[in-house]
């Protein structure tokens, strides 16, 4: 096939698949009726496929409407978004920004909240992400990432070296007691966080921890989970500082001893701006 149908069409038969109505697909769209059927007949004929079946007094999609009703939604909604996105930046400042989820919720919302106290008219749009690289080809403004401070690319920015404190529930109790000191934690169920292995066998190593326990039946991907964990009394977690702030605000974790040590991992940021040039 060569080309591709018009937006039109595709937006009347996404109506009218949704209605199952040319007369209520032509209402919302501010077409006849009779132009909303040549829509549709016309992709059917573009594509070589019956999209409806017409019957007397209703109209039923096909196998083949069925199938391609979702593809069709997915792109007008991301074209909507698209469009909506290009004529609001023309008329405010738009800041687009990805964090990871857990740094999202426990630094980055309080930053933003006293960024828009002084400039008020700045918007900006949150991406919270999982992982370093999930969002490498996404278009953003500001990435804001963990990573090992040898992987820092020369264009980013260390906004701050992380340490890693203890956190548990304020009633969480190794032997009747809350820990207070590393050698609790050889009672104590650790969390632990799947790609920072390393974490509690540093801490153990830091403070002659030698018997430390570190087999788990708990394992997390995400450090927000792993902080729900702890909150819910499912034992002690090993986190960096900077991710902890809200739950200790709400009374929802506590760090019940000092002893932190240094992360392998630091917190780094890059621009647009030093991104294209590192390109």
């Amino acid at each position: 096939m060569k080309g591709t149908p018009y937006i039109n069409y595709i937006r009347s038969f996404e109506s009218a698949a949704r209605h199952l109505s040319f007369t209520a697909a032509a209402t919302e769209l501010n077409y006849t009726q009779a132009a909303i059927s040549n829509h549709v007949r016309l992709l059917e004929e573009f594509i070589g496929r019956p999209l409806f079946v017409r019957n007397p007094r209703s109209l039923s999609l096909t196998t083949w409407g069925i199938a391609y009703l979702p593809v069709v939604r997915r792109a007008l909604h991301e074209l909507d978004q698209a469009t909506e996105g290009i004529a609001t930046s023309l008329t405010e400042k738009l800041i687009t920004v990805s964090c990871p989820i857990s740094l999202a919720q426990s630094w980055l919302s309080d930053v933003i909240t006293q960024f828009n106290e002084k400039l008020p008219k700045v918007t900006f749009s949150i991406h919270g992400i999982l992982g370093s690289s999930e969002d490498e080809d996404r278009a953003v403004d500001i990435r804001i990432a963990y990573l090992r401070d040898e992987e820092i690319p020369p264009t980013g920015e260390i906004l701050w070296k992380e340490e890693l404190c203890v956190i548990c529930a304020p009633d969480y109790q190794v032997r009747g007691k809350r820990p207070s000191e590393p050698k609790d934690l050889r009672d104590a169920h650790l969390i632990h966080i799947l790609g920072r292995a390393s974490y509690w066998r540093q801490f153990g190593e830091a403070y002659g921890l030698k018997n430390l326990e570190l087999a788990s039946r708990t394992h997390t991907n995400s450090f927000n989970i792993a902080l729900e964990l702890a909150a819910n009394r499912q034992g002690c977690a090993l986190v960096p500082t900077s991710v902890i702030g809200s739950f200790v605000k709400r009374g929802l974790l506590v760090v019940p001893f000092e002893h932190r040590i240094p992360s392998p991992w630091v917190c780094y940021m890059q621009t647009k701006m030093t991104r294209n040039a590192e390109i």
